[in-house]
């Protein structure tokens, strides 16, 4: 409860709980088809590119969030750094957004596969149990065991590229990332050995 409350809080705040109508579907089929597409693919399955993410069934308000936090809105700083989104969302508003949102959400996800099942294993008990001499929660408290996420909260990670897990949680280590609610995945991914990290990755890619 401690963490919804946490999360909901910083995004009602920050005005990104659905703060616009989407636009047209089409138009934002059009956006993802023709421009998006040349990284994520059409239909959100990175074909090509194992780093970008999958954003196929995504959480739409996860997807949001995350447009806006490239842009940054009203004064705002922007809050995740990256040179290729954050100029290619400038073009954009939040309407559009929002509809780039709900048209990935709701394309049918193609998983990703592991790249080393030798440590599977030790990703599972992570994943599960977490690493209690570390203080590193289990990641299911939040990505749930089956790795779908919880909805305006926490993002699916299940049947996501491992390689794109893998530089997520090397930035949020790194402070290179750091759009996340009372710093949480900073303070975790510290902890994280490379190995470790590695073992997550995978074992969500396993997850269906």
């Amino acid at each position: 409860m401690i963490k919804r409350t946490i999360v909901l809080t910083a995004l009602a705040a920050s005005g990104l709980v659905y703060a616009a109508e989407p636009v047209d579907p089409a138009h934002a089929q059009e956006i993802a088809t023709t421009v998006c597409a040349s990284c994520h693919g059409p239909d959100g399955n990175t074909p090509l590119m194992p780093e970008y993410p999958k954003l196929a069934g995504q959480h739409p308000e996860y997807l949001y969030k995350q447009l806006v936090d490239f842009k940054g809105w009203d004064d705002k700083p922007i809050a995740r750094e990256n040179a290729t989104m954050n100029a290619m969302v400038m073009a954009y508003s939040k309407e559009e957004m929002l509809g780039l949102a709900q048209y990935f959400a709701q394309q049918k996800q193609v998983p990703a596969e592991p790249k080393a099942q030798e440590t599977l294993a030790l990703g599972q008990k992570i994943w599960r149990y977490g690493i209690p001499d570390k203080a590193v929660p289990a990641c299911a408290g939040c990505h749930a065991s089956n790795g779908a996420g919880i909805p305006s909260m926490y993002p699916r990670l299940a049947g996501q590229s491992p390689d794109y897990v893998v530089v997520q949680l090397k930035a949020f280590r790194e402070q290179q990332r750091a759009n996340d609610p009372e710093q949480m995945m900073r303070q975790i991914a510290n902890k994280l050995t490379d190995t470790e990290i590695s073992a997550l990755a995978d074992y969500a890619a396993s997850l269906r």
